[in-house]
């Protein structure tokens, strides 16, 4: 057994104080304990100040990491939008090695752990050589994925993505898009592999199923890829440009959400990246269906996206959860804020996502466990004797924190502060940062430097 003891913690009861949590050799919670002394020795636990449930990182393509700052300035393009910045990576993943997508993985994942994610959903789409041609182990990137996983020791569910062809008029995959492409025949053989190779990690791994979007699979290639597992989680990208929505109503005849609420049982498996361009009854739509709003604010920033319409979604009572995507700038609490912000601009308002019982802060990161917790099937998302212990802590005398207590710790945290203010990181029990660093920090650090000085040179 190991005891965690807090000045405050959030657990499912509210706010707390004088909090013991103590974890068993599984890595799920046994007690949560209210109003104990302090401990005074090691035996009797370690003392933090400020205990949170530690969100799933639901939707992150790790290699893109390698892109951050790359993709700032404009081409030929007058006008520079999501689609010309999709044919840089694809051009940049042609030279990607898989010792340059396990480094770039370990990497990216130690930082989500030092940002207060305990577990990621990796969108795992690179899966052949430049070319397309299939590794002799056909799962060969989606071990290397793992690989990385079991060096920083991060909860992984792993998606490995259908990708069949490159748009709606089912035209073939194009330079870059090659290495994803599958059909559904030789993507059973990955899916399968990925599976055996995910036998060396922790009990908390999961295997899930990612249809990549309506664009880029058949009809009848997203029925194959819901079937493949029908109790695994399901992600898949739904509804992010402008341009994709028109695509698939000239094509399907009915909007992107529209017409998948329509033609499958959405539910609570089901994970929609960034939702963000719905009507009214769409948004309704998805909120009732129990699935998960996938969000992923910096990357949809990055890219120009849009605003997701969160007001209305959270008021019909939707489920949503927190993913870096892109991984150009990996912090728990940016993601959070960029969300709220967004809606604020929109709006021209304050605290729109507060409830009158809770404050901004409190919905904004008790949302993003709970919904991140479904959409990685991992039994956690809360503080409380029967989950998974995903946990994090705050520092309690970094100086936004001084003299505050219950919500206003999360709104200090979310708005004034930064990853900085994480002092320790747990995954499944497994104590992963230390005093704000990952374990392995400097090891992951410098295999990355190695990695990327290496591409430079190719590219």
């Amino acid at each position: 057994m190991r005891h965690l003891w807090a000045e405050q913690a959030l657990t499912d009861r509210g706010w707390e104080k004088n909090v013991r949590v103590t974890i068993g050799v599984d890595g799920v919670i046994s007690t949560v304990e209210a109003n104990c002394p302090a401990p005074q020795s090691v035996a009797e636990g370690e003392s933090f100040g400020i205990l949170l449930p530690a969100p799933t990182n639901l939707h992150s393509h790790a290699f893109q990491r390698a892109l951050a700052g790359m993709t700032e300035t404009r081409g030929q393009d007058p006008r520079d939008s999501f689609w010309t910045w999709r044919k840089l990576m694809y051009r940049f993943l042609d030279h990607l090695t898989p010792d340059d997508i396990e480094a770039i993985t370990g990497f990216v994942q130690m930082e989500m752990l030092e940002a207060g994610y305990a577990a990621a959903c990796e969108f795992h789409y690179v899966h052949h050589q430049a070319g397309g041609i299939s590794y002799d182990d056909i799962g060969e990137l989606s071990s290397r994925v793992i690989a990385a996983t079991a060096e920083t020791g991060i909860g992984l569910t792993l998606l490995p993505v259908l990708y069949e062809h490159g748009g709606c008029d089912g035209r073939v995959l194009g330079p870059g898009q090659i290495r994803f492409g599958n059909s559904p025949e030789r993507f059973q053989k990955l899916f399968e592999a990925a599976g055996k190779a995910l036998d060396v990690l922790p009990d908390d791994s999961r295997l899930g199923v990612a249809p990549h979007s309506l664009r880029a699979v058949s009809q009848e290639g997203l029925t194959f890829a819901a079937g493949l597992a029908p109790k695994a989680p399901l992600h898949m990208h739904i509804a992010e440009q402008t341009a994709e929505i028109e695509e698939i109503q000239a094509a399907w005849g009915k909007r992107p959400m529209e017409w998948l609420l329509e033609n499958h049982e959405v539910d609570n498996r089901w994970c929609l990246i960034h939702s963000t361009h719905m009507e009214p009854h769409e948004t309704e739509g998805l909120a009732r269906s129990g699935a998960v709003a996938g969000l992923c604010p910096i990357t949809e920033s990055s890219l120009g996206d849009g605003i997701f319409d969160g007001v209305r979604y959270l008021a019909a009572g939707g489920k949503f959860g927190i993913g870096s995507d892109s991984n150009i700038r990996i912090s728990l609490a940016e993601e959070l804020r960029t969300l709220e912000y967004s809606q604020r601009l929109r709006d021209r308002g304050r605290a729109v996502l507060a409830t009158a019982t809770q404050s901004t802060g409190r919905v904004l990161l008790e949302g993003a466990a709970l919904g991140g917790a479904q959409a990685g099937q991992r039994n956690a998302g809360v503080l409380k004797a029967g989950k998974t212990a995903d946990i994090f802590a705050l520092d309690a005398n970094a100086v936004d924190l001084l003299g505050k207590e219950g919500d206003a710790l999360l709104d200090s945290y979310i708005f004034a502060g930064d990853d900085r203010m994480i002092t320790d990181v747990w995954s499944a029990g497994r104590h992963l940062v230390k005093e704000g660093r990952h374990i392995k920090h400097d090891l992951l650090v410098e295999r990355y430097k190695k990695t990327m000085k290496s591409l430079r040179d190719r590219v």
